[in-house]
């Protein structure tokens, strides 16, 4: 191992490795110096290192947090933050450790999931991507036309559609002429608040 000739200040390693995100090796380049030099003074003032998930989040988000979690809100904005999250209460898959999903065959629900990603987190309807379950019997096109329109997305969000077996016709199915959407946002740490802010509500 190098042994470490020079001191790297704490001041810039925590400006480098918390604040700015960068990778250690990356630091390393920075400064034109060693990794082993980074990882000594890293354990010599007890920076915690990222965990490997964490350290794939950061390599994802290089720019940071492609959301932002909007403070000081307005009475209907207070209103549309518990709607939101009580539809992920109830309607969503907590168990995705890594994306936020939630699906349901109403698009009057889809709609306010997103209203709320879009007002209280800022996110962007074009990042966000969607499933379709759909019946056999049932017509794809008409289906996915069905949904841009209403969602006013791009059909390129849409990944692969699940085909379920049609049994006998009923009701049921002709509720879901045009399938079950589920909405997919692909981001831990996202996911993790939500979920957190949920748990903080059943306290």
């Amino acid at each position: 191992m190098e042994a470490p000739l020079y001191q790297i200040q704490k001041e810039l390693l925590e400006e480098l490795y918390v604040l700015q995100n960068r990778s250690m090796q990356q630091i390393a380049n920075n400064l034109g110096c060693s990794l082993n030099r980074v990882d000594y003074w890293m354990r010599k003032y007890g920076i915690s290192r990222r965990t490997r998930s964490d350290a794939t989040y950061v390599r994802r988000n290089p720019g940071g947090d492609p959301f932002t979690v909007k403070v000081n809100l307005t009475s209907e904005e207070r209103e549309l933050y518990g709607m939101g999250l009580g539809l992920y209460w109830g309607e969503g898959t907590k168990a995705s450790p890594s994306s936020v999903r939630l699906g349901n065959s109403d698009p009057g629900i889809i709609l306010k999931f997103i209203e709320f990603l879009e007002q209280i987190y800022g996110l962007s309807r074009k990042n966000m991507h969607f499933g379709m379950q759909l019946f056999t019997d049932c017509s794809f096109e008409e289906a996915i036309d069905y949904w841009t329109r209403i969602l006013e997305i791009d059909r390129k969000q849409f990944y692969k559609p699940i085909r379920t077996i049609s049994g006998s016709i009923g009701t049921y199915r002709k509720k879901n002429r045009y399938g079950v959407v589920t909405l997919y946002y692909n981001n831990k740490r996202l996911r993790d608040i939500l979920v957190e802010q949920i748990n903080n509500m059943q306290r």
